[in-house]
């Protein structure tokens, strides 16, 4: 079972169904497929989550499908590290300011399944069937993850899966952050799930650049985690970003200043308004100069439409043709319908 942008599942059954996969029960931003030969689960872009199924119940009410999960796990031999439970993303992100992640009724129910999951050890004395303190924790690297989605609040869906990659170890694949202030904008959120996700070494004192930085979300980002940052955009900064003494604006278009301005600048991040041929011409601009010398870059690429991610392996092309070390590409899951592009220099 997989999870994925609202929107977005299109693209994910076009993938797997290459791959020999056949699909099975699927809602928006959710989708189930079987495989005749024993398969490692899909990974793509455009797929947030995937996990091994266990099963899925209908009820209306929690009880009923937490006996459900019960029987559904009552061959597992082995405990599960972490329980992880969270909603399907119920439309598109932005829209009516919805936003992915664990909701309070997704929380609720976690805080009823972890109570009657260690009610059912204790009543059979048996082996615990969770190791974790309480649900919706990141998991460590290796550990086993017990999956339940609410695909609707009377639709759960059961599976598990392996943490391993840093967003696998994210409950419903969204990473959990705490702001030490209140963010600007969601493109906070957005940058520190880009830099986590790329494991870019950024450290305080690093100088780094971010082109389409207004009103400064992302700024926001890169100035807490202690660096130093030059914005660059037409457009007017917060006055909360544009006042930090280790901020520097430059109310242009990037194209337009001379790359001097870039010296000494490790990281770059992209995050404008324009269509991606037209923002990887002005990166390539940038990063050819003798004046710079970025290690790192997190691009933006804006797809306006699911359609147009038939663009990407082209978009994928012109960004080796620099001779880059490393591309990763990945719709995060606070991206729009848009794609992060993760690449060192």
């Amino acid at each position: 079972m997989m999870c994925c942008a609202h929107g977005a599942e299109g693209l994910v059954k076009e993938q797997i169904a290459r791959e020999g996969w056949r699909l099975a029960f699927s809602r928006p931003g959710f989708v189930t497929a079987k495989h005749d030969q024993p398969r490692q689960s899909p990974t793509g872009v455009f797929i947030r989550t995937t996990a091994k199924s266990l099963g899925s119940a209908k009820g209306d009410h929690s009880s009923q499908l937490i006996e459900k999960l019960k029987a559904a796990i009552a061959n597992e031999t082995v405990a599960f590290d972490q329980l992880h439970v969270w909603p399907r993303d119920r439309t598109a992100i932005g829209k009516f300011d919805f936003e992915p992640g664990i909701d309070e009724v997704s929380a609720a129910v976690a805080d009823e399944i972890f109570q009657g999951l260690n009610d059912l050890h204790v009543a059979t004395g048996g082996t615990p069937i969770l190791k974790c303190t309480e649900p919706n924790q990141i998991a460590e690297s290796g550990e086993r993850v017990l999956d339940v989605v609410l695909v609707d609040p009377s639709q759960w869906f059961f599976g598990m899966h392996e943490a391993t990659t840093l967003p696998t170890r994210w409950p419903g694949g969204v990473q959990p952050v705490q702001p030490a202030y209140e963010p600007i904008s969601r493109a906070y959120f957005k940058a520190a799930e880009s830099i986590a996700w790329s494991g870019f070494d950024m450290r305080p004192g690093d100088l780094a650049v971010e082109v389409g930085s207004a009103p400064g979300g992302a700024c926001g980002r890169l100035l807490e985690m202690g660096m130093d940052v030059i914005g660059v955009d037409p457009a007017e900064m917060d006055p909360r970003i544009n006042n930090h003494p280790r901020f520097i604006h430059y109310p242009a278009r990037a194209g337009d200043l001379p790359r001097r301005v870039f010296r000494g600048a490790k990281w770059l991040l992209v995050d404008s308004t324009v269509k991606p041929d037209a923002t990887l011409s002005t990166v390539r601009n940038m990063i050819d100069s003798r004046e710079t010398d970025f290690r790192g870059l997190l691009i933006t690429m804006k797809l306006g439409q699911y359609d147009n991610a038939e663009n990407l392996n082209r978009w994928c092309d012109f960004i080796r043709s620099w001779g880059v070390k490393r591309l990763e590409v990945r719709q995060l899951a606070r991206n729009r319908c848009e794609v992060c592009a993760a690449v060192t220099v």
